[in-house]
């Protein structure tokens, strides 16, 4: 079925999108969200110690991390510059089954590619913990995370993240905006993380873990001597059972000091270690966690 105006209505969500690299790790994709300068992504995007934005037209911004929720994998940036064309986002919660999906985003650095499909579910799935996503039969390709999944009209219903099965996920646009509501937030520890389980004494089981493989120069975890190989087990008041716990325990804005319990080396003791958190966010944050 045609649908009227839609060459407009993609180059138009074109023109929103924008090509993020960071830490020669790649590139990703981004939203404008407001004409101002605030741009939406996903966190496992903003990853490198410098983050660089590229418009539609070829103009390139170096960007400020704002905010940063690696538990709900958003990231909201801000470049300096003006009038930019900002993309109108929908009311998640009306996305119905069925209905006509879009995606645009910049697969292997090719920049603006769309791809459409149709929406499946929205709602949590199975496995991936309590979080709502917007399920669609899109295909995406690496490079298209942080771009924008829209409806029909071109109104941005989500924030393209990952593939599952062969299920395009995106995050709702009822949560991003949630997310920005929040305000800035420093749940910024500075590791990259990776869940296992670790055997302990015989007997006792396997405990889950998350295996430490990068420590960011200068972050609280550096400061705090964390070192790649080490492995979170939780904190103080609760250990951890999925990677959401470690997210959950780093959030909040002011200054205070968490203290986590790791293993080093030996699976048997129980190491502890204060970290402290409050700082002001970098300009450039490099983190996963």
């Amino acid at each position: 079925m045609a649908i009227p105006g839609f060459g407009e209505i993609a180059e138009q969500l074109r023109r929103s999108t924008v090509l993020i690299h960071s830490g020669g790790r790649g590139a990703g994709s981004g939203v404008i969200w407001s004409s101002d300068g605030l741009v939406v992504t996903n966190a496992h995007v903003v990853r490198g110690s410098r983050v660089n934005v590229q418009l539609w037209d070829g103009r390139e911004f170096e960007a400020a991390v704002r905010s940063r929720d690696p538990r709900r994998d958003l990231a909201q940036l801000r470049i300096d510059v003006e009038n930019l064309p900002a993309a109108s986002a929908a009311d998640s919660s009306a996305v119905r089954p069925g209905e006509l999906a879009i995606a645009i985003g910049n697969p292997m650095g090719f920049v603006g590619a769309l791809a459409t499909g149709v929406i499946h579910a929205v709602g949590p799935l199975r496995g991936l913990g309590r979080q709502s996503w917007v399920q669609a039969d899109v295909r995406l390709a690496p490079g298209n995370s942080g771009g924008p999944l829209a409806d029909a009209h071109g109104h941005v219903i989500g924030i393209n993240t990952m593939v599952a099965g062969r299920l395009a996920l995106a995050i709702p646009s009822n949560s991003v905006r949630d997310f920005l509501s929040a305000g800035p937030a420093n749940a910024w520890l500075g590791v990259t993380v990776h869940p296992a389980l670790i055997p302990r004494s015989a007997g006792a089981g396997k405990t889950f873990g998350l295996v430490v493989l990068e420590v960011e120069p200068g972050s609280p975890a550096d400061l705090a001597s964390l070192m790649p190989g080490d492995i979170l087990i939780g904190t103080e008041e609760k250990s951890f059972t999925a990677i959401e716990d470690l997210a959950g325990a780093l959030q909040g804005s002011s200054p205070r000091v968490l203290r986590v319990e790791f293993l080093r080396g030996d699976y048997t003791r129980i190491r502890r270690v204060a970290v402290q958190l409050g700082t002001p966010l970098p300009a450039r944050s490099p983190v996963a966690a």
